[in-house]
């Protein structure tokens, strides 16, 4: 049986040998931490895909990945990159996004990673907002980008358009660059509003470095670990926990770029991963997955496996240490995930009961808590003294309030620390409407913190829908979508579980019909007869927009109200609907 070994390293420590020569300032940028970690671990493995000749590996070391990310940077310096000047991209996670996003900030830059997965309007629409210099998208989108005239030169992150693609980037010029300090910003990351003047999350390089490094107060994580980027990167879960995290200890990172199962269990198993973070959809699947494994034994051995999934729980809670790694080491070998020593959820609630699983299979299974805003990790579980229903206590630096409890303690979560950002891009009301007077950031989410310091959610921002994917999904944008519908006088989006053991949620459309199409289709509000009919007419209306629709946003669920909802003085539904 394994002994845990409950002592942590304080990443400050490698910090301070550092200081005062490789940086100046109380964190390092985002390029001082990887000249840092370049400096530390030059031979090992840094970026790693299997998107070789019939799926064989590709890996540049760190001093390799160092001097091309150089080599960006010099040729986006030379074709007229300054400090302050945005660099774009989007596309699936691999190596190349991640030279990119590190290169603008060797050219003094700020980087905007995009969602590859919005339609390529949504895209066109937040460069105009962000008004970058240069582009840098993968190949399905690179024709329609090329084919346009804009303001922003376009290049690939694929070697398919090999005169424009990034590792071909050269120049002999010489080039005087302005670097960034820590205060000045990083990153612009776009959180939602796809139409009109979406909204922009300015970080900085303080924010980023401080996150990462606090979060390795909550958990060991060292350069021989191996991160798996299977969530899109562009997310700030992704970048910071995942591709932040690793290159700060010199880990190696090993690039995801679809969630199809064979080729997920083909990275899992080749690149030895030990380091997995996800959302609810991707831990659910997996663990489907395994017990599926399990029942087709029979019921005699599912039974087994039952009472000792319970029995090396208790082990582990009470003795401290950890029997599921030699207990399911057969299990855990066919799933892939033996290598796991580390297993991550966020972006959204898991059920207790997935969670409590994998903790008894042996992986050391914990969640975490944050928002874009705060870079976004301000709580997250100690590996070694989880509690299943919080996401976590609080970072090193990170301090939290809960604002106007209620008797029971519960009010709106706000949080202090070198993490939050710095404000919303050109929406500076926004940005001060987020903050309270005093200067602590209004999460908008509910909860309390118990006498040990672990942060309780008891729900979620006020429309916000969180999905098990871990996408936010906005109801006023799948709202509007049904603007020119004539037949829905009121229509209403709203998360709904679709099962009591989930805490994720799908989409719900609660709509009241308008008395034209009643009419139009010779029914009555009255005539249970008539239900079926006018269910029918709006579905068929609704399946019209799912098809415009991402996928994460598309609606699942259809309430038809007997009565319109109240609305407010401006002509809006107040979303105070009941079921019950």
């Amino acid at each position: 049986m394994a002994s845990i070994n409950m002592k942590q390293t304080d990443p400050y420590v490698v910090l301070e040998e550092f200081r005062g020569k490789d940086f100046n300032g109380s964190w390092p940028t985002m390029n001082e931490m990887f000249s840092i970690t370049v400096k530390r671990y030059p031979n090992n493995n840094c970026f790693t895909d299997f998107d070789g000749a019939g799926g064989t590996r590709n890996t540049l070391t760190y001093s390799e990945a160092f001097d091309k990310i150089n080599q960006l940077a010099k040729w986006l310096s030379a074709n007229g990159v300054k400090k302050g000047d945005r660099v774009a991209v989007s596309g699936k996670n691999s190596p190349e996004w991640a030279v990119v996003y590190l290169s603008a900030f060797y050219a003094g830059a700020i980087i905007c990673p995009i969602d590859y997965g919005l339609h390529n309007e949504e895209i066109e629409n937040l460069l105009n907002t962000a008004k970058p210099k240069f582009f840098f998208v993968d190949t399905e989108k690179f024709e329609y980008f090329t084919s346009k005239k804009f303001d922003y030169a376009v290049y690939s992150l694929n070697k398919k358009q090999e005169d424009k693609y990034v590792y071909t980037l050269k120049t002999d010029k010489k080039t005087d660059i302005t670097l960034a300090t820590e205060n000045d910003t990083a990153a612009i990351l776009f959180t939602s509003g796809t139409t009109g003047n979406p909204k922009g999350v300015m970080l900085s390089h303080k924010n980023l470095v401080s996150d990462c490094f606090n979060a390795q107060t909550n958990m060991n994580i060292y350069s021989t670990d191996v991160f798996y980027a299977l969530l899109p990167i562009h997310h700030a879960y992704t970048m910071t926990a995942v591709f932040i995290e690793a290159i700060s200890v010199g880990a190696e990172l090993v690039f995801g770029k679809s969630m199809a199962v064979s080729k997920m269990m083909k990275e899992l198993r080749e690149g030895k991963i030990t380091m997995l973070l996800g959302v609810p959809l991707l831990f659910n699947k997996l663990l489907a997955g395994i017990m599926k494994g399990i029942k087709d034994k029979g019921p005699i051995v599912y039974g087994v496996i039952k009472f000792l999934l319970g029995l090396s729980y208790i082990i582990k809670k009470i003795f401290k240490a950890n029997p599921g790694k030699v207990l399911f080491k057969a299990v855990l070998k066919q799933a892939n995930i033996y290598t796991l020593r580390i297993a991550i959820c966020g972006g959204g609630p898991l059920a207790p009961s997935v969670f409590k699983t994998y903790n008894e299979l042996g992986i050391d299974f914990v969640q975490g808590y944050g928002l874009t805003e705060t870079s976004p990790v301000i709580a997250l579980n100690p590996v070694y003294a989880f509690k299943i229903e919080s996401v976590g206590k609080n970072l090193r630096d990170a301090e939290f309030k809960i604002l106007d409890p209620d008797e029971d303690g519960i009010g709106e979560i706000c949080v202090k620390g070198p993490m939050i950002m710095q404000g919303y891009y050109n929406r500076p009301e926004e940005t001060k409407a987020t903050f309270t007077d005093d200067g602590w950031f209004k999460t908008g989410d509910l909860g309390w913190i118990d006498r040990e310091g672990y942060v309780m959610l008891s729900g979620r921002a006020k429309n916000m829908i969180v999905t098990a994917g871990g996408k936010n999904v906005y109801p006023e944008e799948i709202e509007n979508a049904f603007q020119l519908y004539d037949d829905m006088e009121q229509i209403t989006i709203a998360g709904y579980k679709p099962d009591k053991e989930s805490a994720a949620e799908e989409i719900e459309a609660i709509v009241y019909p308008s008395d034209a199409m009643i009419k139009r289709i010779g029914a009555t509000r009255e005539d249970k007869e008539s239900a079926q009919m006018i269910y029918d007419e709006i579905m068929k209306q609704i399946n019209v927009v799912n098809k415009t629709l991402l996928p994460y946003q598309r609606i699942t669920k259809l309430t038809i109200l007997d009565k319109p909802l109240e609305m407010t003085t401006t002509k809006k539904v107040k979303r105070n609907y009941n079921k019950k």
